[in-house]
């Protein structure tokens, strides 16, 4: 007999659904905006660096609108009162995951010499997008948008913790 899900793991769970379907709208920028340049004004053969820059440009938005779906929507209950501050945050895991992303194509197209617009397309956006969303998924979850940092805010400003923790583990005792 399997024991129901508990209701955090159901928050958890529904979380990574959003942040997967948030993800998934980047990944369309991301794929189409890299894709587009790759072929024509990034090209290798028009600038060497092209697919980098071109990586670079896609992801950059794709971040945009991952920012504000994850925001709003995936961690809603959890974003920050101090926008800019959440949005450096949000913005060094973001480009933390582009370096993975960037990492996996630079290795692909000039260590290992793949370089048809498949073998880039491959190296960022499957094996680079895998390893990036991993990392900041965990880094949004338990940094950025943490329950445990609204908890502590709200207690050294003394306002009684409105639900904020609702991912944290129950404690023991």
């Amino acid at each position: 007999m399997q024991n129901a899900p508990t209701s955090a793991q159901q928050r958890l769970m529904s979380q990574l659904v959003k942040f997967g379907l948030v993800g998934g709208i980047g990944f369309v920028l991301d794929v189409g905006i890299f894709t587009a340049l790759r072929l024509t004004v990034l090209s290798p053969e028009a600038m060497h660096e092209g697919p980098l820059v071109a990586k670079v440009v896609s992801t950059t938005v794709a971040i945009l609108a991952n920012w504000i779906g994850n925001r709003y929507w995936t961690f809603g209950p959890h974003r920050s009162s101090n926008t800019a501050r959440e949005a450096v945050e949000f913005l060094v895991v973001s480009l933390l995951g582009m370096g993975i992303g960037l990492g996996c194509l630079w290795v692909s197209h000039y260590a290992l010499g793949f370089t048809s617009v498949l073998a880039d397309n491959i190296s960022s956006n499957v094996i680079g997008l895998l390893l990036g969303s991993l990392f900041r998924f965990t880094l949004y979850r338990h940094w950025v948008y943490s329950p445990r940092r609204q908890k502590r805010r709200a207690g050294r400003l003394g306002v009684p913790d409105a639900g904020h923790d609702a991912l944290a583990a129950p404690a023991n005792g």
